[in-house]
């Protein structure tokens, strides 16, 4: 939805300027539910070269490398000449090649000009030499911050149980000390139902130019307006919950603007549109096409294409036939994580006689969970996703460690000073201690402390489902059918199971890193995917569901077991969950696997240390996970783990079309047969949960690497934790949106290329049967590439239609020797072919 020019004319309508300014701020959630997104999604109804060059002209945002940057790429091969001449070509056509690549090589074009948004809340700097951000955001935020805090503050903010703009009149109404410097804006919040509009005909004056003036506002500090907007939608997303609306904040805002007005000039000045008369330029206003945006558009298309080329050209050269069942020692389904594709490469390669699958890390198990003593429910599904189940965790016996030093009677002024002089010296020599030896302690966010290893969960919910807070508590024999049915299928899992079959979550463990949250699972809203895995276990085990199962058509044969585990990707440990459950011959056959996960598991942790420039990757497997190990909880360490850095691609298909590529960890891994869905009905779920999951995440590394500063979160190194919710600068900066420096500084900035294994016809029905899913195609925010599984033919997707794309690139590398590659490079690997074992 896109707002039109502002019109000189039009009477202000505030329901609809606040809808549309809701619309274009960042979705910033809080730390808790770091859930990646596209950061532009309010142009995705556009195509992506139109939508970004929008919200490049209005907001002033970066949306991709700069014409210097490409071509300092094409200099160094990393763009192909061939690669470059076809974009050129298709998009301008043979008799343009000459003149459009003399303007990519050597054309010189001027710096963008300076973004509308702003220009108008500027007159402020120019009629009243004023700066009104620096004399009110700081006042803001401050307060803001208290009253969100989730249990930061040393004080609690005075008033809570109360709209934010209600605890402010009572403070006003019973307090000595007045938040305000002049009495005309106590008067306006106490005596008057302080309209907008009012406030913003005393402070403008013009009502042409109110909307503008508020989107100025608003995105003077985007991450603060971000999200009170989420919490104002979804209040649960904070704990401790409370009630603010981006109506309060703009309300209270424009009160602090004119009691700043009314101190520094006195009550006499006049509103800002009586003062001038050149107004600025209309926000939405129709923006032209330049052709400096046309040649950055064919330079991200060319970068984009030569990696995409080389995937492709790997596909080619690879049988890719679908491999007839055999005998397995085991069977893991992981998540499609593209963390997960190098530690399912190596448990093949350590043991060919084990299959892997990758699909949704929830496991197509919805729930909320509370564990033992909790207070909360937290989610463990997809964000969008509404659960109605909730499952709880009984008869743990773990206890929650914590730190004497950081309790909150270290806060007060004696307690304070008796922990400083007692406790306080053991602290700084621990400290010390651990620069040189790191090691887990009560403050490490810990992918193990999500659920007790040994604790039990209420899965099955009988004949008499137990109803908490509107949530059954469990799931029916018949629901739980579904959810395995649907999973095992939409895999191609329905025939020739192994013994045992591991359900295998992942999670991840940091200390000091407020992005905790964007390291585990994002199938299941940033927490740890070990719930998830030992429900869907319990539920393929039970006797009665594979009972039902079998009238389906789909026999689990009796002997064969479902176990849940959990990978921990910064650490690279895995754990397993009811395993001693086991029947002896299993528990015997599961110990031989250990085995295999372990040594998978060094190599696995080998691979990632060649971006981390304190390990040693030249030393054996088990040396290098050591450090990897002691480096995953140290105090002092910006990059606990890499996280999706460098992620490019989607692959939905069978595991052929990937056990022979050395993709060094950029795909999502998806497993899907098309043998078992002629429909592409089951396709159609999965293109709805992976476009958004795995677009999402892509372009959040896209736009926070090409924008560190206004789409990014810079540098984590002065970022100040406010309120257990949001990180700024400092104690009064904005909000930072997106991911930091630390996240996305070896990332491409590349759009997610999206290959399918179906038949084209059927692969667009797919994409059709939503809406929603379609604008990501349709619109290029994802690229697609349709394997048709039977001539192997590549299909490209664009304005809607199929053409044929044949892969420029016609030698493909082989792999001799994947160690002496990784330790002697840190930068992003071409694609390889895998010898076969």
């Amino acid at each position: 939805m896109m707002s039109q020019a502002t019109d000189l004319s039009s009477k202000f309508d505030e329901h609809h300027v606040l809808h549309e300014i809701k619309h274009y701020l960042p979705a910033q959630a809080p730390l808790k539910d770091f859930v990646h997104h596209n950061t532009l999604h309010a142009y995705q109804h556009l195509n992506f070269t139109e939508g970004t060059q929008k919200a490049a002209t209005i907001f002033g945002y970066k949306v991709s490398l700069s014409i210097v940057e490409f071509r300092k790429l094409y200099q160094e091969g990393r763009i192909n000449p061939q690669i470059l001449d076809k974009v050129i070509t298709e998009r301008k056509g043979e008799e343009q090649h000459a003149e459009w690549l003399q303007k990519l090589l050597h054309q010189n074009y001027r710096k963008k000009s300076s973004p509308r948004i702003g220009a108008l809340r500027g007159k402020w700097k120019v009629l009243y030499n004023l700066d009104m951000d620096s004399l009110v955001h700081p006042l803001l935020f401050r307060i803001l911050c208290s009253f969100l805090d989730q249990g930061i503050a040393m004080w609690p903010f005075p008033v809570n149980e109360k709209s934010f703009l209600s605890a402010i009149r009572r403070m006003e109404r019973h307090s000595d000390v007045s938040i305000f410097r002049r009495k005309r804006a106590k008067a306006l919040l106490l005596d008057t139902k302080c309209e907008i509009a009012d406030l913003l005909h005393i402070l403008i004056g013009d009502e042409s130019l109110y909307e503008q003036y508020l989107f100025d506002q608003q995105f003077a500090h985007q991450g603060w307006s971000g999200m009170i907007t989420t919490v104002e939608a979804h209040p649960y997303t904070l704990l401790d919950e409370r009630k603010l609306s981006l109506h309060d904040l703009i309300v209270f805002e424009l009160l602090l603007e004119i009691d700043t007005l009314d101190f520094v000039r006195g009550e006499n000045w006049q509103a800002m549109g009586q003062k001038f008369t050149e107004r600025p330029h209309a926000l939405f206003s129709k923006i032209p096409y330049s052709e400096r945006t046309e040649v950055l558009s064919i330079w991200q298309e060319a970068f984009e294409w030569n990696y995409y080329d080389q995937v492709l050209a790997g596909i080619k050269h690879e049988k890719n036939i679908p491999a007839k069942r055999r005998t397995r020692n085991f069977q893991a389904a992981f998540c499609i994580d593209d963390r997960e594709g190098s530690l399912r490469r190596y448990l093949e390669l350590f043991d060919p006689e084990c299959e892997t699958f990758g699909t949704p890390g929830f496991f197509g198990v919805e729930f909320y969970f509370q564990p033992q003593g909790g207070k909360f429910f937290t989610k463990t599904c997809p964000a969008p996703m509404h659960p109605k189940f909730l499952i709880r965790e009984e008869e743990s016996s773990s206890k929650l460690e914590f730190d004497l030093h950081l309790l909150k009677q270290s806060h007060s002024s004696i307690g304070g000073w008796l922990i400083s002089q007692t406790l306080g010296f053991w602290a700084g020599l621990r400290l010390f201690f651990n620069i040189f030896r790191p090691s887990m302690g009560p403050a490490t966010a810990s992918s193990l402390k999500h659920m007790d290893k040994y604790s039990k969960l209420t899965i099955e919910c009988g004949e008499h489902p137990e109803k908490v807070n509107g949530l059954q508590v469990g799931y029916s024999i018949d629901e739980m059918v579904t959810r395995v049915e649907t999973v095992l299928r939409s895999i191609g899992l329905i025939k020739d199971f192994a013994p045992l079959v591991y359900i295998v979550g992942h999670g991840a463990s940091s200390v000091n890193n407020p992005y905790y949250a964007a390291y585990d699972c994002g199938a299941c809203s940033g927490r740890a995917g070990s719930v998830n895995a030992r429900v869907f276990s319990y539920m393929a085990n039970h006797p009665e569901v594979r009972s039902k199962l079998a009238e389906k058509g789909l026999l689990i044969p009796a002997e064969t077991q479902f176990v849940g585990a959990l990978h921990d990707t910064t650490r690279d440990e895995i754990v397993f969950y009811d395993e001693f459950s086991l029947p002896p011959a299993h528990f015997e056959l599961h110990t031989k696997n250990e085995v295999v996960f372990e040594k998978a598991l060094d190599y696995n942790a080998k691979e990632r240390s060649r971006r981390f420039y304190t390990v040693d990757t030249r030393k054996a497997p088990i040396k290098v996970h050591e450090k990897v190990l002691r480096r995953s909880v140290s105090l002092f360490e910006p990059r606990p783990e890499l996280n999706h850095a460098t992620n490019a691609l989607c692959i939905i298909g069978g595991r052929h079309l990937s056990r022979g590529l050395f993709l060094d960890r950029r795909a999502f891994l998806n497993s899907y047969d098309y043998r078992h869905d002629p429909e592409g009905i089951y396709l159609s779920t999965i293109l709805d949960a992976a476009a958004p999951v795995c677009g999402g995440i892509n372009l959040e590394y896209f736009f926070s690497r090409v924008d560190e500063q206004k789409l990014g979160a810079g540098s984590k190194l002065p970022h100040n934790v406010m309120g257990l919710f949001g990180v700024a600068n400092g104690i009064d900066g904005d909000l930072r949106p997106g991911l930091p420096t630390q996240m996305t500084e070896v990332h491409d900035p590349l759009r997610l290329l999206m290959i399918v294994e179906h038949d084209p016809v059927v692969v667009l029905k797919s994409l059709l049967r939503s809406a929603a899913t379609y604008e990501w195609f349709i619109n290029e925010w994802i690229n697609l590439i349709v394997v048709h599984p039977e001539t192997r033919e590549f299909y490209r997707f664009k304005n809607g239609t199929y053409t044929l794309y044949e892969p420029l690139q016609q030698d493909v590398p082989m792999l001799s020797n994947l160690n002496a590659l990784i330790e002697t490079h840190t930068e992003n690997l071409p694609v390889h072919l895998i010898p076969e074992n």
